[in-house]
């Protein structure tokens, strides 16, 4: 397979500074206010992003430990494969989120629901829509029943 790389379209800014102040997900911190800032050669492409309510956000885990391909996670003492939880030490080191989006002022986007670390890497938005990607027969796998058993922190 071949290698490629990605170049980062902008920084994430976010209230935490932490691994241990991060939230395990947004959902946990609808009204953490943070900022996407896109570096200004790409600002064009934000055209037309105020209808949306809510963006992916995909990101660099630039801070994540060792890549374990089978571990216990946030949620669950049991080891689980990596790629059927959302733990930041991947392979690839790829994170995703859902925000809110409260507005944009030229080539920064504020948001609300941000769990991720200040000075995040961002690789890429895309709009959030419903009609795609809103699947309420989805399954949730092992994480059904399954509630924070710490104070949500971290990440999962």
């Amino acid at each position: 397979m071949k290698e490629f790389m990605i170049t980062p379209v902008g920084i994430i800014h976010s209230p935490f500074s932490t691994k241990e102040e991060a939230p395990i997900q947004g959902a946990f911190v609808p009204d953490a206010v943070g900022k996407v800032e896109l570096f200004p050669h790409y600002a064009a492409g934000l055209k037309d992003m105020e209808g949306f309510s809510h963006l992916f956000l995909l990101y660099r885990f630039d801070r994540a430990g060792e890549v374990e391909l089978v571990r216990p996670t946030f949620l669950d003492d049991e080891p689980h494969g990596i790629f059927a939880t959302r733990h930041p030490c991947r392979p690839n080191g790829i994170g995703m989120t859902v925000v809110r989006l409260l507005g944009r002022e030229g080539n920064i986007l504020t948001v609300t629901g941000i769990d991720v670390l200040d000075g995040t890497p961002l690789l890429d938005i895309k709009p959030y829509v419903p009609r795609f990607d809103a699947h309420p027969e989805a399954a949730s796998g092992w994480f059904a029943g399954k509630e924070p058993r710490i104070k949500p922190t971290g990440r999962e």
